[in-house]
């Protein structure tokens, strides 16, 4: 049996781990997924997590859970047992579970708070049985046959993994700001504060960022008292997400993804999903006057007596400077965060496989069918950077069933040449 590490116990890791689960009571054969993650299950819907604190509403259905959208296609023969199995684990088996389903109809469907998504997670991973090192990963580095990762527990002692195939999901570190300013919060220290009711007096506040994590933390800002509070972003204006049938489908069926053109597909993710907001939350931020919208971007974090000043940099027009008593930090994870895990010799491989040096561009560029990186021996699923080459969906919750269909049949794939490889050289 092959062994695929997950970085993150995040609803991508669950997604693969109960199809693995729900393959191998078919008989049919999947890897051994082993999730390592440093906080808990769910951990960054929690307060623990540091990207929120845990009692915002997702912004996007429950409904699109870790078998949505329920149509494998490539398990010949047993694709309908397949599905049937993934809807055991559904958000709707969570709430009939839980004795709560009507309700939850009865109310409209609506969204859960962030810690209750957490508790539906960890509901999925109890009942696949989870294999979950509680850890932080250190390193990755290359092996003769796959990958080694390392790994840190709690008391500070390591311990390496030996697998076949990595993947990594997450948004990375949510301690990080762009200045060390007092006034300037990172998104964790944000939370941390909020959940403690302990932030800073302030009337003139602002957020950097125009994507779902400022999203939640305006939805917290327009509680307390403020004269008033800027979103700061490059874009024209605040955007809210496409949620029309027609935007919705590219995310749950990718199929139609390969026949849109590059500068498409990035008018699409601009318009859908980096830098907007969803419905609800701009339905609130509407109907409050204290809100505006600043474009720009953050080029300087000066002082200015009792506050901060921001220099705000657009291309038709010159600098400006603003100044703010409180500003937080919400422009999201790093994309290529996790390039810090891999030593230099990985790196040089994946250089090597991309073509030339780790930028983004390349990195997306490389993403293949299976969501892993082309060109290289052992697998590196990165879902997270798939939006252009393979569709929109796969960086977050919107084909969660899809997303572990394609690393699992890659598995499968391989397995199946590896056999008639050993069957080749015993003949």
């Amino acid at each position: 049996m092959e062994t695929l590490l997950v970085v993150g116990a995040g609803p991508k890791a669950l997604a693969v781990a109960a199809k693995s689960h729900v393959l191998r009571k078919l008989g049919l054969p999947a890897p051994r997924v082993v999730v390592v993650e440093a906080h808990a299950v769910g951990g960054n819907w929690l307060p623990s997590g540091g990207w929120t604190d845990g009692q915002h509403r997702l912004g996007t259905s429950p409904e699109k859970d870790v078998g949505f959208p329920y149509h494998s296609t490539w398990a010949r023969g047993h694709n309908q047992e397949l599905n049937a199995g993934m809807a055991a684990f559904s958000w709707t088996s969570f709430l009939i579970e839980h004795g709560t389903y009507a309700e939850w109809v009865d109310r409209g469907r609506p969204s859960p708070q962030h810690h209750i998504w957490a508790k539906y997670l960890q509901w999925v991973a109890r009942k696949v049985d989870l294999e979950l090192v509680l850890g932080t990963v250190r390193t990755i580095s290359a092996a003769d046959d796959g990958w080694l990762v390392t790994v840190a527990d709690a008391d500070g002692s390591h311990s390496e993994i030996d697998c076949d195939a990595v993947m990594v999901t997450g948004p990375g570190r949510s301690d990080r700001a762009l200045s060390t300013h007092p006034k300037v919060l990172s998104i964790s220290e944000f939370w941390d504060l909020a959940g403690k009711r302990q932030l800073p007096l302030s009337s003139r506040a602002a957020v950097i960022g125009g994507g779902e994590t400022a999203g939640s933390a305006l939805d917290e800002l327009v509680r307390h008292e403020m004269l008033t509070i800027s979103v700061i972003s490059p874009q024209a204006t605040i955007y809210t997400r496409g949620e029309s049938y027609f935007e919705n489908a590219l995310f749950s069926d990718p199929t139609k993804w390969g026949a849109l053109g590059h500068d498409e597909r990035r008018d699409v993710i601009r318009r859908t999903d980096r830098g907007v907001f969803s419905v609800r939350v701009q339905e609130t931020l509407l109907g409050d006057n204290r809100v505006h919208h600043l474009q720009g971007r953050v080029t300087q974090v000066a002082d200015q007596g009792d506050s901060v000043a921001l220099t705000l940099r657009n291309e038709m027009r010159a600098d400006q400077v603003h100044n703010f008593d409180l500003v937080v930090d919400a422009t999201g994870g790093q994309p290529l965060w996790y390039l810090e895990l891999f030593d230099s010799a990985a790196k040089d491989l994946i250089e090597l496989a991309i073509g030339g040096p780790l930028t983004q561009a390349r990195i997306e560029q490389s993403i293949g069918y299976d969501l892993a990186v082309a060109g290289l021996d052992a697998k590196l699923y990165l879902p997270n950077m798939a939006a252009l080459s393979q569709g929109p969906g796969f960086p977050n919750l919107s084909c969660l069933g899809e997303l572990s269909d394609r690393v699992l049949r890659s598995d499968n794939a391989r397995r199946r040449t590896s056999a008639r490889t050993r069957v080749s050289a015993a003949r």
